[in-house]
């Protein structure tokens, strides 16, 4: 009988692969295990089992594998099946969910090696100076890499030299798998264990009188032997201050012994101090109102007001998670909020916190993975969207911390997922519990709670009863007709301010978005320099002086004069962080001001350091982007400036003003946290706006009422589904005629459902050319049956040779 298994590739291809096996193979090998298999002519790629069966393939014949890569399954069957769904509900391919799901060390890969052909007479006579530079390599290593061989030669294009060599049967090219996790191993020294018993300690010390410094390390190991601290060469040199030259001759002798110890790149040093919560009569309230509502729904919403103790709440339940042995997943949306919450929980639960995201190396990110799926170690995992997809064995719950937070979403590359909304597929697999928290919920969340398919808790007092944030509209139109204005600062901002900075209080201001100025215009003509790869304006940096691009990294130095008529009077237009920071250092210059934004926090521990020296109050004025916003808890801020709300209100997008409002109102909850009521200054050039107004008296039930009223109006989530299909292309004709096309294949079953084709507000970005379609799913209408309509017109469309080269690029809830 013959033997197969479907394998998933890490390439974006629909289909699993089929591949044959021996009968001692099919014994061996079970669903979820990962296996080299060959794929094309040359290459080879590690590939995962999703199942086994004795039917062969219909329309290939079945290769063998070329290896079993585990001894267990490195996915587990839920992974399996969470994966298949989410490939069939984002539309995009099992091998792209593979991609996002594994840390890439465990895709090993195959590379390129040459080597001599050892059977055949080569003929040096023949060979031109460079192959015969690559052949003459070979006689003295036994294969080179394609990197080794550029380097060598020199050269950027080896390929045609080697395809020579290969006709003339002078080298073999193959492809060579290689592992990319390296365990950590650490080595240590001690006494040799012989030298344990007291009399041949005697002798040794009587042995070593005549080398001081040996007796020394002796003398300083027997001392730290009773603390059972494990020393490293370097550290017991620094202990007894000799070189590291004393320790090696101890070793030599065999009086120490060196011994080596796998350990974890990501250690926790200190000390859990559990200690238990006391929580006051809203959040006990609020915490038996959550127990009550998991016995009846399996997802809760939790709209607790900024500051009002979510933290201690969730605390609990996870106490009441690990108590019964099961696994807690706690997802957050950005890094940056991580810092502070590990800390946090750290302090309760100690080494049984895990952190996943993505500053973390590949190597730290398989020992975490490795972790969850053996249950070796850590219960609590702390993570960014990508958490989701850790090999749980018992998940007991999933807390989704911000669930309003649009950074859920992954918008490149597939599968363009939500993680809040695919954490409540992953916690049905397990049949277990999710909460999200907010104090700003999501329409789709607070609709789906309001009619009864999430459980609702409300908590909407702060803790310690301290008054919500007192929030002032500042209308700059009016300063800048009165002269009340320093640079971007009102006369009342600049104020409070200082007052604030009196009081020994922190200011945090916001401005979402970084750079110093958004762009440079010539007053002579009006000419602003854009970048030449996408259709939008240069943004002036400071700090390097530099004109730069966000969306494709294109720089240039800073204009002296305009490129277009040869003016030198250029001004800059519009407001970064940086240039608030700038303005912050004359109006305030005895003050240390601090910028967040993601120029200053691309490290992999700069957030951290910019928060702790807030927490740590060396900074006094934090300026930053939407980063700020994300449930920090700063104890010493007294005011919170937002420098200009109405570039966040003035956005085209349905979500503009439910996603300005929730912006505004937590990053005003950074305010006032502990006794003193806090105070919000909101500059804008229009205060009677609705959502601002909404803001001020924190009405998010009036926002809601308004937003699900347009969007009831529009058919908008969550009245109906999005899909968006975005096309892709250099060529701006075939850009055009294809998305053209694909709407009116579209708009033949779906009628007035369709909209478009059209160009995004950045039509172009790095030379290619931009245009959308969106599809409205009602809510009646079935999901399934509209995806398989699309996948026929799909397969249409990728049918016209003249549109393959044309992207499309499939979006589900793409907002």
């Amino acid at each position: 009988m013959a033997y197969f298994i479907d394998v998933i590739v890490p390439l974006p291809l629909k289909n699993t692969f089929t591949y044959a096996l021996t009968t001692e193979e099919f014994a061996n090998i079970a669903e979820g295990m990962r296996v080299a298999v060959p794929f094309g002519k040359t290459k080879v790629y590690t590939g995962v089992v999703l199942a086994k069966h004795t039917t062969p393939p219909i329309k290939y014949e079945a290769k063998p594998i070329e290896e079993i890569l585990d001894s267990n399954p490195t996915v587990t069957s839920r992974q399996l099946k969470f994966w298949v769904w989410m490939a069939s509900y984002y539309m995009c391919s099992l091998g792209e969910v593979l991609k996002a799901s594994l840390p890439s060390a465990f895709l090993l890969e195959s590379e390129t090696v040459v080597e001599l052909n050892k059977a055949a007479n080569i003929d040096f006579s023949e060979l031109d100076d460079n192959e015969f530079l690559i052949v003459e390599a070979l006689q003295n290593q036994s294969l080179l890499r394609i990197q080794e061989i550029m380097q060598i030669l020199d050269k950027q294009r080896v390929l045609p030299i080697l395809n020579r060599l290969v006709d003339k049967q002078a080298v073999i090219i193959n492809q060579e798998i290689y592992e990319q996790y390296k365990p950590k191993v650490v080595s240590y020294v001690r006494l040799n264990a012989i030298y344990k018993q007291d009399d041949k300690l005697h002798d040794l010390l009587d042995e070593l009188s005549r080398a001081p410094k040996q007796r020394e390390v002796i003398f300083k190991l027997f001392e730290t032997s009773a603390s059972e601290k494990k020393l490293q060469a370097s550290d017991l040199a620094k202990l007894c201050n000799t070189s590291s030259s004393v320790i090696k001759s101890l070793v030599d002798k065999g009086i120490l012994e060196s011994y080596q110890i796998q350990e974890d790149r990501v250690q926790f040093e200190g000390e859990s101090t559990l200690k238990d919560i006391t929580f006051n009569a809203h959040q006990l309230k609020a915490y038996n109102s959550i127990q009550q509502s998991f016995e009846t729904n399996s997802v809760c919403l939790l709209h607790g007001v900024t500051s009002s103790g979510k933290t201690e709440i969730y605390i609990n339940l996870i106490k009441d998670v690990l108590a019964k042995g099961e696994q807690v997943l706690y997802l957050v949306p950005e890094i940056a909020l991580t810092t502070q919450l590990i800390t946090r929980l750290q302090s309760y639960f100690g080494e049984e916190v895990l952190i996943y995201h993505s500053k973390y190396s590949v190597n730290e990110r398989v020992e975490v993975y490795n972790h969850v799926k053996n249950k070796t170690k850590g219960k609590i995992v702390i993570g960014a969207r990508s958490s989701i997809f850790l090999p749980f064995q018992e998940l007991g719950l999933i807390i989704v911390d911000e669930e309003h937070e649009s950074t859920f979403k992954q918008y490149d590359p597939a599968p363009r997922y939500n993680a809040r909304d695919a954490a409540v597929v992953l916690a049905n697999l397990f049949k277990t519990k999710v909460l999200l928290g907010s104090a700003t919920p999501s329409i789709e969340s607070y609709y789906n709670a309001k009619h009864q398919k999430y459980g609702f808790v409300s908590l909407n007092k702060r803790f310690g009863d301290v008054l919500p944030p007192e929030i002032e509209l500042v209308n700059i139109k009016e300063k800048y007709k009165r002269k009340e204005m320093s640079g971007h600062f009102s006369d009342r901002l600049a104020e409070e301010i200082l007052n604030t900075l009196k009081q020994g209080e922190q200011v945090i201001l916001f401005q979402n978005r970084r750079g110093y100025s958004p762009y440079l215009e010539c007053l002579t003509c009006g000419e602003s320099p854009q970048c030449p790869n996408c259709d939008v304006s240069l943004t002036y940096h400071s700090y390097k002086n530099q004109l730069r691009c966000h969306y494709c990294g294109y720089h240039i130095a800073m204009q002296l004069e305009c490129m277009k008529c040869g003016s030198a009077d250029l001004t800059t237009k519009g407001l970064g962080t940086e240039q608030v920071e700038t303005e912050l250092k004359t109006l305030y210059p005895d003050h240390n001001i601090g910028r967040m934004d993601l120029d200053t926090t691309r490290g992999k521990h700069g957030y951290e350091k910019i928060i702790t020296a807030f927490e740590n109050e060396e900074i006094d004025i934090l300026v930053g982007t939407q980063m700020l916003s994300k449930g920090l808890d700063f104890r010493n801020v007294g005011l919170v400036g937002v420098m200009n709300a109405d570039s966040l209100l003035n956005f085209p997008d349905f979500r503009a003003h439910e996603r300005s409002f929730q912006m505004l109102q937590q990053v005003a909850g950074r305010a006032g946290r502990t006794k003193k009521r806090g105070r919000v200054l909101i500059q804008t050039y229009n205060p009677f706006h609705q959502i601002l107004q909404q803001v001020s008296t924190n009405d998010y039930v009036g926002m809601y009422k308004d937003q699900i009223e347009e969007r009831h109006q529009y058919k908008y989530p969550p009245l109906c589904r999005l899909i968006r299909f975005t096309f892709r292309n250099k060529d701006f004709n075939k850009v055009n005629e294809a998305s053209l096309w694909f709407a009116k294949s579209m708009a033949n079953t779906f009628k007035e459902h369709v909209l478009g084709p059209e160009f995004p507000p950045v039509s172009r970005i790095r030379n290619e050319y931009y245009k959308n379609v969106i599809l409205k799913i009602p809510k009646q209408q079935s999901l399934s049956k509209t995806k398989e309509v699309i996948d026929k017109i799909l397969k249409s469309y990728t049918a016209i040779g003249q549109y393959r080269g044309v992207r499309c690029v499939i979006n589900v809830d793409p907002y």
